[in-house]
């Protein structure tokens, strides 16, 4: 049994320096990875904000298709404006040939016929009435317009979200690291305290092994931790877009972990607020708009289109020279720009069009029109409905984390008084390790959950914020 003990022990100690031994390969490996020009920044959360303002591909999307829908709308406008086309052609030489016959008795002769002209036309056309197709373009167009510009607002407040989320996450993470760390100092100090006492014969070699195996697993600890910290600070720089190889620093204290809300919110006052602000709603019901718009946009093709025609022109000709049976004959002309003035002419008409049956493609195109409006329509329900749903959560979380923070605080002092009592009665030899171990992993357990308790708190506000609409930003969101 006690060889059984021994190997068990020397299991142990062996997993110990082998973790030792991972913990200085990850310490040493980015330093010889890396190049020797890292950028080093400072960041605040507001930093961070602004930079992942900047550098985001969706708002950076947004605000092209905000643009794209401007012209949308500019073009609709044009849709009630007259087009104008201009052409012109100028021949400097032509050249035909055809045959005449004159006299039943006199066979056909060719005619040579050679000139140079200019011809120039101006037309318009402007469109009476087409069904209302034109003022329900126009509407839906203006509609999709406001949506789209709801649609950035959102955008731009999920990436302030989801900046906060892992801002939060990085600071959570280097505590949790720093708290493993302090950890695994304090389990060092009482192995060399214990080898000590073991050496003097004031502690058997079981504890001294058991003290050796805590080091290894409070070891492993610290290397489990500072994965989860460079993760997280990978995903943030990700979430930032600047130079993977950054080396960023964090505030260690933003001033939004000091901020308080009341521990039970009040869900139909969050309700209503969100109803308000929420810019996704916002853009939904704007384009359920322009979808019901665009069903009398489809309805246009069954009423008759009355097109209003007019166009100038005029024309002039440089030279002309005929030649048939051996005779030739050139005539003259007035100047061509006398001509041009003087030979223009004018037509006016109305175009009256009306498609008596196409084969059923209107009515087809109007069931598709309704269908996608009510598409729109079933989506803007559940999108409401969903939002009250996730703010009952949001609100019970945060009353959660509000509780959660108070309770860890408590298990917090009296694990820290637990731990120093049994510490003291273990150096003293009154206690054995197993109390020592238990009390020391509830107090690592108690700072942690104190830790996690603080940020999930934050965490939570902001959940609060970005399900009512009501995360703020700062950003010039003009079109370059």
């Amino acid at each position: 049994m006690e060889q059984s003990k021994r190997l068990a022990y020397s299991i142990l100690v062996s997993r110990f320096f082998l973790s030792l031994f991972i913990s200085a390969l990850i310490l040493v490996q980015p330093c010889s990875g890396m190049s020797s020009e890292v950028k080093e920044k400072t960041l605040s959360l507001d930093n961070c904000i602004e930079i992942a303002l900047n550098n985001a591909t969706s708002a950076k999307k947004a605000k092209l298709n905000l643009k794209l829908q401007g012209s949308d709308v500019l073009r609709s406008y044009g849709n009630f404006l007259p087009k104008i086309s201009v052409s012109a052609t100028y021949t400097p030489y032509s050249l035909s040939q055809t045959y005449a016959q004159y006299y039943l008795d006199v066979p056909p002769f060719k005619i040579r016929s050679e000139s140079g002209s200019v011809n120039m036309t101006l037309t318009t056309s402007l469109n009476l009435f087409n069904g209302f197709s034109d003022y329900a373009s126009l509407q839906s167009a203006l509609n999709k317009e406001q949506a789209a510009e709801y649609t950035l607002s959102r955008a731009l407040q999920s990436i302030v979200y989801d900046v906060t989320q892992y801002y939060y996450q990085v600071l959570m993470n280097r505590e949790l690291l720093d708290i493993a760390k302090e950890n695994l100092l304090s389990i060092k100090d009482q192995l060399t305290l214990t080898d000590r006492q073991f050496q003097i014969g004031l502690k058997s070699r079981t504890d001294l092994y058991q003290q050796q195996a805590a080091a290894a697993e409070s070891s492993l600890s610290v290397i489990q931790a500072q994965t989860r910290m460079q993760r997280s600070s990978l995903e943030l720089l990700r979430r930032l877009q600047i130079d993977p190889r950054t080396k960023i620093t964090l505030d260690s204290n933003p001033k939004e972990l000091n901020r308080a809300r009341s521990s039970k919110p009040d869900i139909d006052s969050l309700a209503t607020i969100a109803l308000e602000r929420r810019s996704d709603l916002k853009s939904k019901e704007l384009e359920t708009r322009a979808a019901k718009w665009q069903i009398t946009q489809s309805r246009s093709a069954w009423y008759p289109h009355l097109v209003l025609n007019a166009n100038a022109s005029t024309a002039g000709t440089d030279y002309l020279r005929q030649s048939y049976s051996g005779y030739s004959a050139e005539y003259s002309y007035p100047p061509v720009s006398d001509q041009l003035r003087n030979s223009i002419g004018y037509s006016v008409g109305l175009n009256l069009s009306w498609s008596i049956f196409d084969g059923f493609q209107t009515s087809y195109n109007v069931q598709s029109a309704k269908v996608n409006h009510l598409n729109q329509r079933f989506d803007y329900d559940d999108l409401k409905n969903n939002i009250v749903l996730d703010l009952q959560q949001a609100a019970n979380d945060y009353a959660a984390a509000v509780m959660q923070i108070e309770t860890s605080k408590v298990s917090l002092t009296a694990s820290s008084s637990a731990f120093e009592d049994i510490k003291r009665k273990y150096e003293l030899g009154a206690t054995g390790f197993v109390e020592l171990s238990t009390a020391r992993a509830a107090l690592f357990n108690a700072r942690s959950n104190n830790s996690q308790a603080t940020y999930n708190l934050a965490l939570q506000k902001s959940v609060l914020d970005f399900a009512t609409g009501t995360i703020p930003y700062t950003i010039d969101t003009k079109i370059q």
